[in-house]
């Protein structure tokens, strides 16, 4: 069986990152954990979480990272997570968030992140055409709808299109991503985990980038990215473990 693996996906809404974190999951046979599809079983049953998520998702705020952090470590906890890793998708979303799981996490590390980049207007267009079922999450589009009269092919239930999808709220997203989100791409990068993977072109084309750049840093154990370039090492200078340019962060 192919090992499991310990994944981070980034990149802006509309990048594709719930497609590909399913399709990484299948491959690796590691659970999908998706902060949006616990959100949206929380608001589905109402609970009060679910209630306070509706609102601020409604208008395109991110959740308080402690609440976001609280309910993946439940998830992470569980059995299957333990046995074959985890494909996060939705988490983290900030800084905080970030050191936050490093914690959770502790003493396990992650294989790596991959950030899914796709230029701003491919994502404008994407969202806006996007509809997804209120029941399973799955996705369509207004060029791939569901087979018949836009009932989920998946589980029956009903297609519509998010209310934060719309023009205005879409708008507040991205400028809340590039605020907030993208730092972790310089945070990670700095670790020694990034890879940047071209996420246009179809979906096949997207999984066999993705899985290359994982396998790509299993062969080679160290990131199929460079970290942002650093001050080379002095091999005669006597050693000084705390300058070197990260092996222990590589490992991660």
């Amino acid at each position: 069986m192919v090992p499991g693996v310990r994944l981070v996906v980034l990149g802006k809404q509309g990048a594709g990152k719930g497609t590909q974190c399913v399709r990484l999951s299948h491959y690796y046979v590691a659970p999908h954990v998706s902060t949006g599809d616990m959100l949206r079983a929380a608001v589905k049953s109402r609970t009060p979480l679910g209630k306070r998520a509706k609102e601020l998702m409604d208008r395109g705020e991110l959740l308080p990272d402690e609440l976001i952090i609280e309910m993946v470590g439940e998830r992470l906890g569980e059995s299957d997570t333990r046995a074959r890793g985890f494909i996060l998708d939705g988490c983290p979303r900030t800084l905080a968030q970030a050191e936050m799981l490093e914690q959770l996490i502790d003493p396990v590390q992650l294989d790596l992140v991959i950030d899914l980049e796709v230029p701003t207007a491919l994502v404008l267009s994407r969202l806006a055409s996007r509809r997804v079922c209120v029941d399973c999450g799955t996705n369509y589009s207004t060029g791939q709808p569901p087979t018949v009269n836009w009932t989920c092919d998946v589980c029956g239930g009903e297609v519509v299109q998010r209310e934060d999808d719309t023009e205005e709220v879409i708008s507040r997203r991205l400028e809340l991503y590039e605020r907030q989100t993208a730092p972790l791409i310089e945070f990670y990068r700095a670790k020694g985990l990034l890879a940047a993977v071209d996420g246009t072109g179809t979906p096949d084309e997207v999984t066999a980038r993705c899985v290359s750049v994982i396998e790509d840093r299993r062969t080679r154990g160290e990131p199929p990215e460079p970290a942002e370039p650093a001050e080379p090492a002095e091999p005669a200078e006597p050693p000084e473990p705390a300058e070197v340019p990260g092996p222990a962060e590589v490992e991660r």
